[in-house]
């Protein structure tokens, strides 16, 4: 009888220890997002900015000028549903090298997530003034296309067939709105959800890579043309419409 209770002690200690063991590595989790740039398989960093190095779908040569976008609502999520919010929104500058990787510590995770995000903001949390560090970094929206903030500036210059001296674009991401009438403005919603799954937190440290091709804001599915659509598209509904398409296409892992 004793020597069974001895056994029976000793298996509980291990069991409890082994669970414990389990319990610190779900309860430690880190997770290291990185966010890649590249313009279709070459990788675009801040050195590459001010050179007319890159091809677009319509076959207009392209410089980048200024690169920086907010995602929000940032998030893990389970196979059942379950959200793990890892961060609000993050400006993301690749011209700064601003929060291209973001690190969060001390995470309960224990099994396969997919990492999901919003490109932008959406209407309720698109709030005039509301971000004190995008009011500094100029990314507001001006009133009279509804305020809140972009969801992407995207600068640069341009040659084709038609244009031979370099012309500036402008390809601002904001959410959608037609003030043709000032009477009935209508606005739209045009920031959208990205959801990457990935086979993840297998360990106490993940790294979770995801890939941002620049080039895709020019061809899926809509091939731009800067000749038509290179300035003033903020207040142009369509062409907000047509980013919203391409967009969703640029991130993945």
């Amino acid at each position: 009888m004793k020597k069974t209770f001895s056994i029976l002690f000793i298996l509980s200690l291990f069991i409890i220890s082994c669970s414990s063991n389990s319990d610190e590595t779900i309860q430690n989790k880190k997770i290291t997002i990185n966010f890649i740039h590249e313009w279709d398989g070459t990788p675009v960093t801040k050195d590459d900015f001010g050179e007319l190095k890159f091809t677009n779908e319509n076959g207009e040569m392209v410089s980048i000028e200024l690169y920086r976008y907010v995602i929000s609502n940032i998030k893990l999520v389970d196979p059942s549903g379950f959200e793990t919010p890892l961060k609000d929104y993050l400006f993301i500058d690749l011209g700064e090298e601003q929060n291209l990787s973001y690190t969060i510590e001390g995470l309960f995770l224990d099994r396969t997530y997919s990492l999901d995000f919003t490109f932008g903001f959406d209407d309720d949390d698109n709030t005039d003034g509301a971000y004190a560090d995008l009011n500094t970094a100029n990314f507001n929206v001006p009133e009279m296309l509804g305020g809140g903030y972009h969801y992407m500036q995207f600068d640069g210059k341009y040659t084709s067939e038609t244009q031979t001296t370099e012309a500036g674009f402008n390809y601002h991401a904001i959410r959608a709105v037609d003030n043709t009438d000032p009477d009935n403005i209508v606005y739209q919603d045009t920031s959208f959800s990205v959801s990457l799954e990935g086979n993840w937190l297998k360990s106490t440290e993940e790294v979770i890579n995801v890939k941002v091709n620049i080039a895709e804001w020019f061809k899926n599915p809509n091939t731009w043309d800067l000749n038509e659509l290179n300035q003033m598209l903020m207040p142009n509904f369509d062409a907000q419409v047509l980013m919203n398409a391409n967009g969703k296409t640029v991130f993945s892992l």
